[in-house]
């Protein structure tokens, strides 16, 4: 099977370099003082699982050594990219220093694909990616010059979740329900601030962030979000109107193209895949009009501080910064921790503070 560029740009380990660890399984929760806060937390940084729907869940957990345990603190969840896992993000000594200064609690769950009945590479699941249909019935991908990807879990039974060849994700969970459920066992086994829930995530787990921010309009939970270098497929244009959202995307990303400023047009990937995407301006324009903010003239430019990025609004400032905020930097399909992950705490500090 071809593996698709955007795997190997962004170093993942793969299904095989996950099962050399086993992690132990986490405690119940324990007594919690008058101000909600367990009175020994028994969640300490490493491996940990979690029991949901039937599936025993990983997740690695990093616990900031700033902060006294019974002091609230703000989560952030990451979400790794399509075939990675939790070290993606919690690998890096620059992303867990900076939480650590900052005072972060840090959940990096492992998507599913790499165990039965999938064998595939490691995924989370939303919309569209596992049936393989935009919402108006269309495939959201070229399926002649598109390998398919199609897991088990998406491809068998009756009736079967896959519709197209496109579909690329996993089936066996429904992914948005194990993180409330994440979240829910974080609070209950530290000392978290509750209004101080955030999320990101790269490629395919960016892509999973918008579907988390997309399904909890109702049920708030989280903050803000903050998707880098993913993307919707095409035609999800569902937005959240009381959820701030940061947009990272590199402007010469052949995986996930942002597309032009200012142009709404679905974008496709040209990096030997055929997969169609709403485009950056597409969706902030759909967020920022469910807060209200003008999108009948062009995005005017924020300076977010980050010398190498270009980011443009169609809302004013808050708490010193937009709502809905699209940042581009000169970048392929990859992270680049250096600035993007200080420019993702800086929006959620902001956030916050509103």
């Amino acid at each position: 099977m071809l593996v698709p560029a955007f795997l190997s740009l962004l170093g993942c380990r793969g299904p095989a370099a996950e099962s050399s660890d086993a992690p132990a399984p986490t405690e119940t929760a324990p007594p919690t003082t008058p101000a909600g806060c367990p009175t020994n937390p028994p969640l300490a940084s490493g491996l940990h699982t979690l029991d949901d729907q039937g599936i025993t869940r990983t997740f690695e957990l990093f616990v900031p050594s700033s902060v006294p345990a019974d002091a609230p603190k703000p989560l952030i969840l990451v979400f790794h990219g399509w075939g990675g896992d939790e070290g993606e993000f919690l690998g890096s000594d620059l992303v867990r220093a900076q939480a650590d200064a900052r005072g972060y609690v840090v959940a990096a769950p492992r998507g599913l694909g790499s165990g039965p009945p999938d064998q595939r590479y490691n995924s989370w699941r939303f919309s569209g990616s596992d049936t393989g249909l935009r919402p108006d019935g269309a495939p959201i991908c070229d399926p002649s010059q598109t390998p398919d990807y199609r897991y088990p879990s998406c491809s068998e039974g009756s009736p079967a979740v896959a519709q197209s060849t496109c579909s690329w994700t996993h089936c066996q969970a429904d992914d948005v329900a194990f993180v409330l459920n994440l979240v829910a066992h974080l609070e209950a086994n530290l000392c978290i601030d509750p209004a101080r829930v955030f999320a990101t995530g790269g490629s395919n787990g960016g892509m999973f962030t918008w579907e988390l921010g997309q399904r909890t309009a109702d049920t708030p939970v989280f903050a803000a979000i903050a998707p880098l270098i993913g993307l919707p497929h095409a035609g999800y244009l569902d937005a959240n109107p009381t959820l701030p959202v940061l947009l990272v995307t590199g402007t010469t990303d052949t995986t996930v193209p942002p597309g032009a400023w200012d142009d709404p047009s679905p974008t496709t990937t040209t990096d030997g895949d055929r997969y169609d995407y709403t485009g950056a301006t597409a969706i902030t324009q759909a967020w920022a009009a469910a807060r209200g903010c003008d999108v009948g003239a062009p995005a005017s430019p924020f300076d977010d501080g980050e010398p190498v990025t270009d980011c443009r609004t169609y809302c004013p400032a808050d708490a010193g910064w937009p709502s809905v905020l699209d940042c581009r930097a000169q970048m392929g399909h990859t992270y680049n921790f250096t600035w993007s992950w200080p420019l993702t705490l800086d929006f959620f500090d902001a956030a916050a503070a509103r």
